[in-house]
């Protein structure tokens, strides 16, 4: 709980308009730094600001903290880019920078302010000492205080506040809208990680190393190494450490526009980095691969050091910035502050290139310990300042710092920028105590803890990585906030709070469990791979009945009696007049059955044709999926699959008990593990007459099914693939496609997505369309097998963007490759999405 009120802009504040072929862009302050740059690609421009944590970050928050990055450094920061924002002072007055009269129209609108900024300018310039600090400090990477390097370089008062206000955290004025000047991606690179003995030898190759202007240099020290290692993705790219070894490394990129000048750019390191004494051979690599690994395991690096903490304990990461040349020495000295307060775990990297380290302290804040973080704290201030740094660089001060910003800066700027609060807020409503406080105890008050829950949760680090990806984002609750209430929750119940207890209780139903779609997209994005759907998927299995269980396992061992009576009914459903079967549904869903009952709408496809067995010698065996028996309204992707192998002159068998199997993700995703462990069971059984184990190859006709098979029938010498690998490396070299189609929309599904096989599916479609295009606001749809059935505002809600971008232009085809997928998308747009392989085997008649 809180005494303020917390504004999330997230939801209604994420427009995008590029201007100028891309040379500027117009965003709102909720729009993810990642989905900016996604529409700024097709002009080869991108924003300056480049922060690990993209996928997440939204522009308000990189205007705010005045983020800049691992490549940008000061020039391309978000103060250096921006050409102009929308702002709301605390008085209501808006204020357009970027409007010809806006110096005016602030002078008429806000005269005390207008005239209070100008005073300050003049004061500030007329201060050499003050001017001297200003000079000193902002030439590092700086955001402790507010950025009053605005009196130094702006003239007239309105673009004074426009650029006082980055970095100042909203504790100034409410963002609404920022305009930047965008800069030019380098399309080539040479990666590499440079391994050296220790720490002492990294920092001190840097001199020499930035004589060969690398965009990046990125610092690992031995503890991060150590703990990225725990990550079996990014293990093999990192040095094995021995007993007595304490190695550290650099990641270097180096950037360029064309091939021929990043190969000039080679040749001219390969020289230079000969020279470094490195423990281990220095490789750069121009890989596409290899780069996205490394910055991979660097952009999830916070998350994976934090989440290797001990459970119940809380990561605090701070960042520190000081002249290049004192770098060794403050990370040597920080390491001793580390061993002498307690904190012998912590992990030291960060942006070598502009001496911008970043560690993290993990403890649980609380008696003695909350004594020694105070103590550290006292001798890391004393520290960074005697080397001439900054106390934060470019996460912005907070609270944390908000003490020590006087002894940063002096008294006469320390009055600058209370004037600077004083003028702009002048009854303190905005984040009081954020930056500029009286509170010299704030960096230990009101800490986070983070209690031991389950093993998903206590994992989290709250990076917020998940939560763009994630389909209920804008309906009830993303991954982190999941997560977020159940620590809550065990934190009142252990205080006993039975009132808070009930309360989350019953808001988890909704907002928890039942409008989460379990599609697993959240792992994607998460550095350290939670699924907080199999969190999900738990919390549904505790809540089922005894009844429901065994109704799962009934329907488990009847499966083709239950689709053929699904089927039927949505045939009658289809014929009756709409009231009918909605209020039917309406009325049973009313009466406790929401989780089973399906909303019936008339948008639904009629039932689909039972699936049929089709023996044959072949070891390829095609398990066709059961959605395509329950849901008809097009010639299904079966039918099509069959007709392309007799085409194509590739036998496959169907086996004869197919119509009572399923790949068990309805029992999974419902919580029913009795019937899911039936089905398995049933399945594997059945396995053995396909030849299963020997040599045998199952294709399947559904992505999702596809994953879910797999559990089910891991073998040697058995691989399971999904229809769209079939087809381009079986199928297509045996078929003549007559004609293409102009242009196709392909909407992937998150189990493509989740498998990596999202360009095999691009692939497949440019194969019969002269223009594929996938949205820029593509994510899951939500339906998720029968979910936008039983939550069909999940669907309406994931889908929103990308259905908004859809209907810019029409299409000669919309595809996917999931029968649910494609209902769902359907519904969304009302154009009929099909499979791309049903449209294939039109096009190869």
């Amino acid at each position: 709980m809180t005494d303020g009120v917390l504004v999330d802009v997230r939801r209604h504040f994420r427009s995008i308009e590029v201007l100028d072929d891309g040379a500027r862009v117009r965003v709102q302050g909720g729009s993810p730094l990642r989905a900016v740059n996604t529409r700024l690609a097709p002009y080869g421009r991108k924003l300056g600001p480049d922060p690990a944590s993209e996928i997440a970050c939204t522009v308000g928050g990189v205007v705010s903290n005045n983020s800049s990055g691992m490549a940008c450094g000061t020039t391309d920061n978000a103060y250096r880019t921006l050409e102009s924002m929308v702002l709301v002072l605390p008085s209501g007055t808006v204020v357009d920078t970027g409007a010809v009269d806006a110096d005016e129209r602030l002078h008429a609108l806000e005269p005390e302010l207008y005239r209070g900024l100008a005073g300050l300018r003049d004061r500030v310039r007329g201060n050499p000492r003050s001017v001297a600090t200003i000079r000193r400090l902002f030439e590092m990477k700086n955001t402790m205080g507010y950025g009053v390097n605005s009196f130094l370089d702006h003239e007239r008062p309105v673009d004074i506040l426009g650029h006082i206000v980055v970095g100042g955290e909203g504790t100034l004025a409410f963002l609404a809208s920022a305009t930047f000047r965008t800069v030019s991606v380098q399309p080539f690179a040479l990666t590499g990680l440079l391994v050296f003995d220790d720490l002492a030898a990294a920092t001190g190759a840097l001199p020499e190393l930035l004589e060969s202007a690398p965009t990046t240099v990125e610092l690992l020290d031995v503890a991060s190494i150590n703990v990225a290692r725990l990550n079996p993705f990014d293990a093999p790219l990192l040095p094995a450490v021995s007993p007595g070894q304490r190695p550290a490394a650099l990641l270097v990129e180096y950037q360029a526009p064309t091939s021929e000048a990043l190969g000039e750019t080679a040749a001219q390191v390969a020289v230079s980095h000969a020279r470094l004494k490195v423990s281990q051979p220095a490789v750069l690599s121009a890989d596409a691969a290899t780069r996205a690994s490394l910055w991979h395991l660097r952009k999830g690096l916070y998350a994976t050091v934090a989440a290797a903490r001990p459970s119940g304990t809380t990561a605090l990461l701070e960042d520190i910035a000081v002249p290049v040349h004192r770098l060794l020495d403050t990370c040597l000295s920080l390491t001793g502050l580390f061993d002498r307060h307690g904190y012998g775990d912590s992990v030291i990297f960060g942006h070598a290139k502009d001496g911008n380290v970043h560690f993290m302290l993990t403890d649980r804040f609380a008696g003695e310990r909350l004594d020694a973080y105070r103590a550290f704290t006292e001798d890391m201030v004393d520290l960074v300042l005697e080397m001439g740094g900054t106390l934060k660089a470019e996460h912005g001060t907070g609270r944390a710092m908000a003490p020590f910003v006087l002894r940063q800066y002096g008294d006469e700027l320390y009055a600058v920028m209370r004037e600077v609060k004083r003028l702009c807020d002048p009854d303190g409503i905005l984040a009081p105590g954020v930056v500029i406080g009286d509170d010299p105890d704030a960096h230990v008050r009101h800490l986070k803890t983070t209690p031991t829950v389950e093993a998903e949760v206590d994992r989290c680090v709250d990076c917020g990585y998940c939560e763009p990806v994630c389909p209920s984002r804008d309906l009830t609750t993303t991954p982190r906030q999941r997560i977020a209430l159940r620590r809550a929750l065990a934190t009142a119940t252990a205080a006993g709070d039975t009132q808070l207890v009930e309360e989350l209780q019953a808001r988890q139903r909704y907002d928890v469990v039942d409008t989460c779609a379990a599609d697993g997209m959240c792992q994607t994005a998460c550095p350290v791979q939670i699924n907080t759907g199999d969190l999900v998927k738990r919390l549904r299995a505790e809540g089922q009945s005894r009844p429901a269980q065994a109704a799962g396992a009934a329907a488990a061992r009847h499966w083709s009696v239950v689709t053929r009576v699904a089927a039927l009914s949505l045939d009658a459903a289809s014929a009756m007049p709409d009231v009918v079967p909605a209020t039917i549904t309406k009325v049973a869903r009313r009466g406790g059955g929401r989780g089973v009952v399906p909303q019936w709408s008339r948008d639904l496809p009629g039932g689909g044709k039972p699936r049929r067995a089709r023996p044959s010698g072949s070891t390829t065996v095609l398990f066709p999926s059961c959605t395509g028996s329950l849901f008809g309204g097009t010639a299904g992707v079966t039918t099509a699959l069959l007709t392309l192998c007799d085409r194509a002159g590739v036998e496959v068998s169907v086996p004869e008990s197919i119509p009572d199997l399923c790949c068990g993700t309805p029992w999974g995703s419902k919580g029913l593990p009795a019937g899911h462990d039936l089905m398995a069971r049933k399945v594997r059984q059945a396995a053995k007459q396909w030849g299963v184990g020997h040599a045998a190859l199952v294709v399947c006709d559904a992505s999702s099914c596809t994953e879910g098979l797999r559990s089910f029938l891991a073998a040697p010498q058995t691989e399971i693939i999904d229809s769209v690998d079939f087809v381009l490396d079986v199928l297509l070299p045996h078929l003549t496609i007559g004609r293409r189609v102009g242009s196709a929309l392909l909407h992937p599904t998150c189990s493509t997505a989740r498998a990596g096989r999202t360009e095999r599916l691009v692939e497949l479609a440019g194969t019969i369309a002269e223009e594929v295009v996938v949205p820029a606001a593509w994510g899951c749809c939500g339906f998720a097998g029968d979910r936008g059935l039983l939550v069909p505002e999940l669907t309406a809600s994931a889908t929103r963007a990308e259905v908004a971008e859809i209907a810019a232009r029409t299409y000669d085809a919309y595809l996917s490759d999931s029968r649910t997928c494609e209902i769902g998308m359907t519904r969304a747009t009302n154009q009929t999405f099909r499979h791309v392989i049903e449209l294939l085997e039109e096009l190869t008649r």
